[in-house]
């Protein structure tokens, strides 16, 4: 009898409607869009504007659209995982402020930190539950409302990030597609060059800590790019060696959104050309633990069940890794 996977079975993705273009940016910092859009292929991000709008508002909208699309009752969802480094509130979770909003009042929920890598140790968490037969239908977000904790008068990051997310269902199957392998890695050494210096437990907010304006990301943007540049590339071309795949069959590259030149040098190690390669970046820019369902999102009518799919990402802290999956289904 064939092992069961957790496989994807719909996937919804969300953003909001405020598009801040580069143009718009030339009127916040010294920048202009020439030079960002040759550094990091961004042209434009989106923005959740309004009082009292949080992550919870774009994971929701994500599941909300996913329950719909798959014919998913909230009563049938068992496990609500929400990656994400900008909760709305340290607890309850974000995962479980979506389970109430939606009407999940079945499942449980918890969020996973770790920044730009924080969708595949999502779904490789998430994987573990259905294949051990524990969890029949588990919800996988990547959401982010990097507004918040952007400095928009800091040129080298507020020209990056942009809001938004999506959601996955998993569910189990006996075919030969879902998910089949992953590598994860984490290196905290890693967290002097991109971190939020206050607002935990080490530096609680204080007048001092927003007069210093701690609350921000802090990124070193050199050694960062070359971290991402080495490391998003070999967990790549790893997990391909150690499932025999050659960049002939390798039908997709899902790749972080963070820079053009990174997801290009990703997929030149790989040995795949642009054709196969998701790219959004232009339009949403870095949305963190939301980029890669993002680009399933977008590219969902162009996928094809038992199309072979490499999802790629690297992430503050660090957190890096690589996931092997087979597409579950033929868009309607």
């Amino acid at each position: 009898m064939r092992k069961t996977r957790a496989v994807i079975t719909g996937v919804h993705g969300w953003v909001p409607d405020y598009v801040l273009t580069n143009k718009e940016l030339e009127t916040l910092v010294d920048t202009n869009d020439e030079w960002i859009t040759s550094r990091t292929g961004i042209k434009e991000r989106r923005i959740l504007k309004g009082d009292h709008q949080g992550t919870s508002v774009i994971a929701t909208e994500a599941v909300k659209g996913l329950l719909e699309k798959t014919n998913t009752s909230p009563d049938e969802i068992d496990l609500i995982i929400c990656a994400t480094v900008t909760p709305d509130m340290f607890f309850p979770s974000t995962a479980n402020l979506v389970a109430a909003n939606v009407g999940a009042n079945k499942s449980y929920g918890f969020d996973i930190s770790a920044a730009c890598s924080g969708f595949l140790y999502g779904l490789t968490v998430g994987s573990q539950f259905i294949e051990t037969g524990f969890h029949k239908k588990v919800i996988v977000i990547g959401a982010d409302k990097m507004s918040a904790i952007v400095n928009y008068e800091d040129r080298s990051t507020c020209i990056i990030f942009g809001d938004g997310g999506g959601a996955v269902l998993l569910e189990p199957t006996t075919e030969d597609l879902g998910i089949v392998d992953s590598i994860l890695h984490s290196d905290g050494g890693g967290a002097d060059y991109l971190h939020m210096k206050a607002g935990g437990s080490l530096r609680p907010a204080s007048l001092e800590t927003i007069a210093r304006k701690e609350h921000y990301i802090f990124q070193e943007g050199s050694t960062v790019y070359k971290f991402a540049v080495t490391n998003m590339a070999e967990v790549s071309a790893e997990i391909m060696a150690k499932n025999n795949l050659t960049g002939d069959d390798v039908d997709w590259l899902v790749p972080h959104q963070a820079n053009k030149r990174i997801i290009d040098a990703t997929a030149s190690r790989m040995g795949i050309g642009p054709e196969k390669v998701m790219l959004n970046i232009e339009k949403y820019g870095n949305t963190t633990a939301g980029t890669i369902p993002l680009c399933l999102w977008d590219y969902e009518s162009r996928l094809k069940k038992g199309d072979n799919l490499i999802l790629a990402a690297f992430g503050g802290g660090f957190t890096w890794g690589s996931i092997y999956l087979k597409w579950g289904y033929d868009t309607k």
